[in-house]
């Protein structure tokens, strides 16, 4: 399986995907004849090869004639009729709408109003539309079947756009980037773009380290600005190393400690306070400890951008007076929820998936304690039939 990886230490923008494709190998030839299928006209897409300190890659320039599209901004509905009334591959299409659904909605967030009421500003002209659909068709005509992506270089500062003088990460992109890796290291500037982030985080199976995989082909797409570090965004692609056929990766943190002399109550506060805050596991295992001292070795998983958080929660509700964290890599199944239709009604189930198909089904245990509760059966019972049920899923 041909997978790519988008290394983003310098953050990434719509035109900088594009580019990086184009210096990867993709051909504007093959990529303008993707866009043509959008039945518009009047732009040009072309490639300058340029150097960001030193490092070469290539810049997308798109060409548009003002006089022709005059740059006006355009609703979410204006943006679907576009794509879907045009003649791209059917997978193209939805990936582009749902990269403008996702943008549409953070913006509306943003500025406390519906999706129907948004103006696309950065988003919304005729080079957008091109960046998005281009780099989804781009990447299809790369024969590439899944994407994943470094943690996001957001920059620093403040980043003036449409609506005045904003913080960056600009909000759009803020919300965004909500659940996904993260970081800044003081780059004045905005790195991460809203499309670029909008890209990222709707086509990519996982963010973390780079996948293994046999690499084929580097790409450098460049962007406009001139920070202190190379305004380039690095795309890798190759065949998949048989270990991530099939599953998504990531990188997590591990919190440990080790407590003697609390008081056993506690430990029930500490681990729904965890996963409130976001932990994704939390438990409990004894051990022995100095002066043959029984104990409890507490440990927290959760994704990296969480460890303070969680770490400053754990010595504050716990008596120990230090913790250990490490940084571990793990493989894990795509999960989605989907409705079971059981004999006793709807119970929502979680399907954890592989390219081979279902490979487990796991019922909502509230929703089948509910169900016990207001049909007077057994608990057991509902749990079976969920499971029977499930299986017409697979």
């Amino acid at each position: 399986m041909k997978i790519a990886y988008f290394d983003c230490f310098s953050g990434a923008s719509g035109d900088m995907i594009l580019g990086s494709l184009l210096d990867a190998g993709l051909s504007v030839d093959r990529l303008m004849e993707e866009l043509l299928k959008l039945r518009l006209s009047h732009f040009e897409v072309r490639v300058e090869k340029v150097s960001k300190k030193g490092i070469g890659g290539s810049q997308a320039i798109v060409d548009i004639d003002d006089h022709h599209h005059n740059r006006h901004h355009r609703h979410l509905e204006d943006i679907e009729e576009i794509i879907g009334t045009s003649s791209l591959d059917e997978s193209v299409k939805q990936k582009s709408l749902e990269i403008f659904r996702r943008l549409a909605e953070a913006e509306a967030k943003v500025h406390r109003t519906s999706v129907d009421h948004i103006h696309f500003h950065e988003v919304g002209a005729m080079d957008a539309i091109i960046d998005v659909v281009g780099g989804v068709a781009g990447l299809a005509a790369m024969g590439i079947e899944r994407v994943y992506c470094s943690p996001l270089h957001v920059g620093s500062g403040t980043v003036e756009c449409a609506h005045g003088i904003l913080p960056v990460p600009a909000p759009a992109t803020a919300e965004l980037i909500k659940g996904k890796p993260f970081y800044s290291t003081g780059v004045l500037g905005e790195l991460l773009t809203p499309t670029g982030a909008a890209i990222l985080t709707t086509l990519s199976s996982g963010f973390g380290p780079f996948p293994a995989m046999t690499m084929e082909q580097i790409g450098y797409g460049a962007g406009t600005s001139e920070p202190d570090i190379p305004n380039l965004l690095r795309v890798f692609i190759g065949e998949a190393g048989e270990d991530l056929l099939g599953y998504e990766k990531e990188q997590i943190v591990v919190i440990e400690t080790n407590i003697d002399d609390m008081n056993p109550q506690l430990y029930d506060y500490l681990i729904s306070g965890a996963l409130d805050l976001g932990a994704l596991d939390v438990y409990l295992t004894p051990v022995q400890m100095k002066k043959n001292r029984p104990g409890t070795l507490v440990t927290v998983t959760c994704l990296p951008q969480l460890m303070h958080r969680l770490s400053e929660f754990i010595l504050r509700e716990t008596t120990t007076i230090g913790l250990r964290w490490r940084l571990e890599s793990r493989i894990k199944a795509r999960r989605s929820i989907r409705e079971i239709l059981t004999q006793y009604g709807p119970i929502q189930g979680k399907v954890a998936e592989s390219d081979n198909g279902i490979i487990n089904i796991s019922p909502e245990y509230d929703d089948c304690k509910r169900i016990a509760r207001e049909k007077n059966v057994p608990l057991k019972e509902v749990m079976d039939a969920a499971r029977v049920a499930a299986l017409s899923l697979s």
